[in-house]
């Protein structure tokens, strides 16, 4: 079994909390609406497409002609975006940088709009501590295509094989596998501390 020399962290909901909800509790009185809204027009289908790197102007422009009585809470999503990020994973943070102390390349592979990032750097210095981060708006294509991983092994010249990839969606941690990384799915830091540890990383 190869040392592990590399680790690769997604980011939404593995370093900072992602969910639509926090911002649309704030506008919505009725939590059903909002699921309603969430499920049938501003979809996660529909939004994946910003990660694709499809401008938000553009995306929600259809939308909003087959909805103009949700004009402006579909505009919500590009204007307030930075709202649906509620703060750090409670725990994971801290794991990031003792593997950065230890000497450990940390790297970043995330599907996320293109301006997302670089605001979420400011909010959470913790983001900075990542070497390479490859983004998926930036790049075109999204978790769990091959190719987004091959950009990121190329840009950090990892070797799979050596590298720890650590996501919450199953999907992805299939796709890196699948390429040859030591994978971990994660559900919160205690778990991921724990399998650092039976990797010799902590």
């Amino acid at each position: 079994m190869s040392v592990i020399e590399a680790v690769v962290f997604d980011i939404g909901n593995v370093l900072v909390e992602w969910n639509p909800r926090h911002l649309y509790r704030k506008v919505f009185a009725d939590e059903a609406r909002m699921e309603a809204f969430l499920a049938d027009i501003c979809t996660m289908e529909w939004h994946v497409e910003h990660d694709r790197g499809v401008s938000f102007k553009s995306n929600a422009a259809p939308l909003k002609e087959r909805h103009p009585e949700h004009a402006e809470l579909i505009d919500l999503w590009g204007d307030r975006q930075l709202e649906m990020n509620a703060g750090p994973v409670p725990g994971t943070a801290a794991l990031l940088s003792k593997l950065k102390q230890r000497g450990v390349p940390v790297h970043g592979l995330t599907n996320m709009p293109s301006p997302v990032f670089p605001a979420l750097c400011e909010r959470f210095p913790e983001l900075c501590l990542l070497e390479k981060v490859v983004v998926s708006g930036d790049e075109g294509v999204i978790k769990p295509d091959p190719r987004i991983f091959e950009i990121l092994i190329e840009r950090a010249a990892l070797d799979p094989r050596a590298t720890l990839y650590i996501d919450d969606s199953q999907r992805n941690v299939e796709a890196a596998a699948a390429l040859g990384f030591r994978s971990h799915h994660f559900r919160d830091a205690d778990g991921l501390a724990l399998d650092l540890v039976r990797l010799g990383l902590a």
